[in-house]
């Protein structure tokens, strides 16, 4: 199973930056690779809860937070609140691409073209460090719902 590896690798490097294993960390990892979307830390506290009585919402935000420092999960701002996935690289998505967000579900869908070119030729003399190119808007099945 390809989540399973992904799972297993991300928990080594959660264990290689310090972080101890934790069955709860473990889970919220799994949730997330199978969700495969952008998720806010109400939801991920809420599937934690059915299984952990009494897990507090700042131990779930922190966690998803250091997991976003180490790589581990992506973060963005939906509606004013962040939500975070499993990163795509752990998933084996180890080539260059950015994404569309359902801004209702949180779905992402892969875009692969990279505008950078472009922004490049713009800043001569700058050097880019790194770049995010998010697009924004409702998925097919949001759609059709509104």
């Amino acid at each position: 199973m390809k989540n399973q590896a992904a799972i297993k690798e991300a928990m080594q490097q959660i264990k290689d930056y310090g972080f101890k294993y934790t069955k709860k960390r473990e889970t919220i990892i799994s949730y997330l690779a199978k969700a495969n979307r952008y998720v806010a830390a109400k939801e991920v506290h809420d599937f934690l809860s059915q299984k952990y009585t009494g897990i507090s919402y700042d131990t779930i935000y922190r966690n998803l937070h250091d997991f976003a420092t180490i790589g581990i999960l992506e973060d963005t701002e939906l509606e004013g609140e962040m939500k975070f996935r499993f990163n795509c690289s752990m998933q084996g998505a180890n080539h260059h691409h950015h994404h569309f967000i359902c801004s209702v579900c949180g779905k992402t869908k892969e875009i692969t073209t990279c505008p950078m070119e472009y922004f490049q030729d713009q800043l001569p003399g700058c050097s880019i460090e790194d770049h995010r190119f998010e697009i924004y808007g409702h998925c097919e099945d949001c759609q059709n719902v509104a």
